[in-house]
């Protein structure tokens, strides 16, 4: 049974993060590494430290300062010992199954990178929508819209060691950029339409706020993509299109 390291970056959630954990905990592929990155919140360390207790593989780390959900899963990844990556926010879920699902359907597929259809729920876990993987994801697809779910996704570890690429150090759509960044190495991202996670949609989230996201969304194109001015308009333009069209 391969091993699988999980990173959970966390940044006060602490309303959420036992049963994050414990979704993980509970998955009925045993050979995890679950590495926790307490995001310099001072407050929670403790609590943190408690729920280390609830099992040995549980790894927790801590930033001296706040320095963002790129900059620790970049931490994390430095020090795993997985063969494959995955990821999860500090308040979302997953099914029992996911691990083993998944990496059954990339050791099938012979993929490096796969991700699934997801729930969307609130803060009080009742789902209040969903997103469709799509089979496969290309850059020329992805540049103009991201349906990839932080939460979904699992890769090699060894595209990280051939491609050197991390998480940028951006408020938000890191993920987004880590994935273009591999798409355009062309990495084939693969998609299980499956619903094994659930994303915590919070109105106080910083995901959430609108005036970010299209600030972070012009960074991506202008100084990640390289594009012009006017190309990374009109790009933003067709993501923000595109998202309006998912809700």
């Amino acid at each position: 049974m391969c091993l699988v390291t999980v990173i959970i970056p966390y940044y006060k959630k602490k309303n959420y993060i036992k049963d994050t954990l414990i979704s993980i905990i509970e998955q009925s592929h045993k050979n995890l590494e679950i590495i926790i990155i307490n995001d310099a919140d001072h407050e929670s360390h403790s609590y943190l430290e408690k729920l280390q207790n609830l099992d040995k593989r549980i790894i927790l780390l801590k930033n001296d300062n706040h320095s963002g959900v790129g900059f620790s899963r970049n931490r994390a990844i430095k020090i795993s010992s997985g063969e494959y990556l995955a990821f999860c926010d500090a308040d979302d879920l997953w099914n029992k199954f996911k691990i083993e699902s998944q990496i059954y359907f990339m050791k099938s597929a012979n993929s490096k990178f796969s991700y699934t259809s997801f729930y969307i729920i609130d803060a009080f876990n009742k789902i209040i929508g969903e997103r469709k993987a799509s089979p496969y994801t290309k850059f020329n697809n992805l540049i103009k819209s991201c349906d990839i779910g932080l939460s979904t996704v699992i890769i090699k570890k060894k595209l990280i060691d051939i491609y050197k690429i991390y998480f940028p150090n951006i408020k938000t759509k890191e993920d987004y950029i880590f994935w273009l960044e591999l798409a355009k190495q062309g990495v084939e991202m693969i998609g299980l339409d499956q619903k094994l996670s659930s994303w915590r949609k919070l109105d106080n989230s910083l995901s959430s706020s609108i005036l970010q996201k299209i600030l972070d969304g012009y960074k991506v194109y202008r100084y990640y993509m390289k594009f012009n001015i006017i190309k990374s308009i009109f790009y933003l333009l067709i993501l923000s299109f595109n998202k309006l069209l998912k809700r």
